[in-house]
């Protein structure tokens, strides 16, 4: 299980170059208006893996494994894919990863937080620089912006 919010901020904060950072290139195979989605995604250019996500809002199922044939999957993505930087900024005992979008998503700053149980991220009170919470907007889903683009 995963268990996140999430949030849209106006810009990136100052300094974000100065995390640690990986680039994405995320394409999706099938994508269910209920919430299941398979998507392929590879990290730096290298690492690729597969993930099978079910359900929407702060807790969903997901099961990810590695996968060596993101080359001959990327194609089938076609008008289903979200190209970003992700920075891993720490946040007391906790990590922010924040997405800075590229291609048809530029200008669109999200961030995500991940909690080890339901309790703590109903509990978790952002900071300010964190922007509005769209943890059950599900325009905002990578799934979504990937196939209808930055919500208006």
């Amino acid at each position: 299980m995963e268990i996140e919010r999430k949030w849209v901020l106006d810009s990136p904060p100052a300094g974000l170059e100065q995390h640690r950072s990986q680039r994405f290139e995320q394409g999706y195979l099938a994508v269910d208006p209920a919430g299941a989605e398979v998507r392929v995604r590879r990290k730096d250019g290298a690492t690729a893996v597969m993930t099978v996500k079910v359900g929407a809002g702060l807790v969903r199922g997901e099961e990810e494994w590695e996968i060596a044939n993101f080359d001959a999957l990327w194609p089938l993505t076609e008008g289903r894919r979200v190209l970003k930087t992700r920075y891993f900024v720490p946040l007391g005992d906790l990590t922010v990863e924040l997405d800075v979008y590229a291609g048809d998503l530029d200008g669109l700053v999200t961030a995500e937080v991940e909690f080890p149980d339901e309790a703590s991220a109903r509990a978790f009170v952002a900071p300010a620089w964190l922007g509005r919470d769209v943890t059950e907007d599900k325009r905002y889903g990578n799934r979504v912006l990937a196939v209808e683009g930055i919500p208006s």
